[in-house]
């Protein structure tokens, strides 16, 4: 069982209907969140709707959390197991560069449809590429655009993940190492949005105790 944070303020109506298919979106489709309220609001006939109608990101988490419950109990912590052990095993292999998992993966909300997302804090932004070149691992690279004048690299790798026997999306996503403090800061509850290589193991030791 996922454990519930502290409840967020109630949402309105029209935010609150546009979180739940949102939320279905990214558990039962794979959406990413942005996306998902996005699709979500045009669904529900509320494109060019108001900004203040639109959840926040723990408003929709809030409501992935209600439909793993509801519809995937039995296969989400398994699965989520079987995605953290990859991940683990990932960030071993870039722990140069300062590796921290994100995303659903590290809060808990994932399922075999969900990507790993590690960011690397990084001296040299090319140093990360090198690495994967000289380990003789096969990536894509493309930019995600964090604002307009602050767009990231992200190197896209394949992994098989045993504990679902499906091929997984790991994005390592290369920043300057001056935005680790920043990075660090927690979401509106005190939780932390990601987690270096010695969280996860606390919570996979916790998750298997």
């Amino acid at each position: 069982m996922i454990a519930a944070p502290p409840a967020l303020p109630m949402m309105s109506t029209a935010t609150a209907e546009i979180a739940a298919e949102a939320a279905r979106l990214i558990v039962d489709e794979g959406m990413e969140y942005a996306q998902a309220k996005r699709k979500a609001a045009q669904t529900l006939g509320r494109r060019g709707g108001r900004s203040a109608d639109m959840p926040s990101n723990e408003e929709v988490e809030d409501e992935v959390r209600a439909h793993i419950e509801l519809f995937h109990a039995n296969s989400q912590p398994i699965e989520l197991d079987a995605l953290r052990r990859l991940a683990q095993r990932w960030m071993q292999r870039v722990a140069d560069f300062r590796p921290y998992l994100g995303g659903a993966v590290w809060r808990g909300t994932a399922t075999r449809r969900s990507a790993i997302y590690i960011d690397l804090y990084c001296d040299d932004p090319k140093s990360a590429e090198i690495h994967l070149l000289n380990q003789g691992i096969d990536f894509d690279l493309g930019p995600q655009q964090q604002g307009v004048d602050d767009p990231v690299s992200v190197l896209t790798v394949g992994a098989h993940c045993e504990g679902i026997n499906e091929f997984v999306s790991i994005h390592l996503i290369v920043r300057d190492l001056d935005d680790l403090r920043g990075a660090l800061k927690p979401d509106a509850r005190g939780a932390s949005w990601r987690g270096d290589l010695a969280g996860l193991q606390r919570l996979l030791s916790e998750a298997g105790a």
